[in-house]
């Protein structure tokens, strides 16, 4: 869903954004997330940051790559990250920047968000959930980044809100025209613009769903019909 800050430097991502904003004639978004999943360090041999490092190191990476795509040079020294007159020459094709996405979970993060992001992405995957739950969890988040926000001096109206959608997220969402649409309707009304979909089988099993709520979720020709008939109507 997002760059995970763990595999990368901050000011090579944010030339090599200007280079996809450029060969896309504007039409990159980029996101940055914290990661976390401590597979990505063993398998790198990254040493593991733990969350108060992690959240730092957030904001950092976040701080530079923002500077980076609004000005022609960037100097940042901050505790893990350092940049000293990087160029970015020529200027973006979308001003003042292409826009920013941030993952947020919690309160640290979220603050990142509300201060640079034009989009907030979240997902509330808690195994112990219930569907009620993960709704309630994401509007107190999503109130949480508002008032962050005007903390900040920001208009919370002026940041997307995108959740991830998981299929535990509901008790059927993809059963039926009318579940999707009453599960839409009701992230909607607590505050939600986008809804990216899950849907795979891989990303399933990985979550450790059960066999018939894999099956159900990797139904394809289900995938087609909400793609092709049922969005475009919740779009109109």
């Amino acid at each position: 869903m997002v760059t995970n800050i763990t595999f990368h430097n901050p000011a090579v991502l944010a030339r090599q954004a200007l280079t996809v904003d450029h060969v896309s004639s504007g039409r990159l978004e980029l996101g940055i997330g914290a990661g976390g999943a401590p597979s990505d360090h063993d398998m790198t041999g990254i040493p593991h940051w733990d969350p108060p490092e992690r959240a730092v190191r957030l904001r950092e990476f976040t701080e530079i790559v923002d500077q980076m795509l609004r000005n022609e040079v960037t100097t940042y020294r901050g505790r893990h990250y350092r940049v000293e007159d990087a160029d970015m020459r020529p200027d973006p094709a979308q001003k003042p920047r292409p826009p920013l996405t941030v993952a947020a979970w919690g309160p640290k993060t979220l603050r990142i968000a509300a201060e640079y992001a034009d989009s907030w992405n979240f997902a509330p995957a808690k195994p112990d959930l219930t569907p009620q739950q993960a709704l309630e969890e994401t509007m107190r988040l999503n109130q949480m980044l508002d008032e962050y926000c005007v903390e900040s001096g920001r208009d919370p109206a002026f940041i997307t809100r995108s959740l991830l959608v998981y299929p535990r997220m509901a008790d059927a969402p993809f059963d039926s025209d009318d579940a999707f649409q009453d599960f839409v309707g009701r992230y909607r009304e607590a505050g939600i613009d986008e809804f990216i979909l899950y849907w795979w089988r891989e990303d399933a099993i990985e979550y450790g769903y059960e066999c018939e709520v894999v099956e159900r979720c990797a139904d394809r020709a289900t995938l087609e019909h909400l793609a092709g008939e049922v969005i475009p109507a919740l779009r109109r």
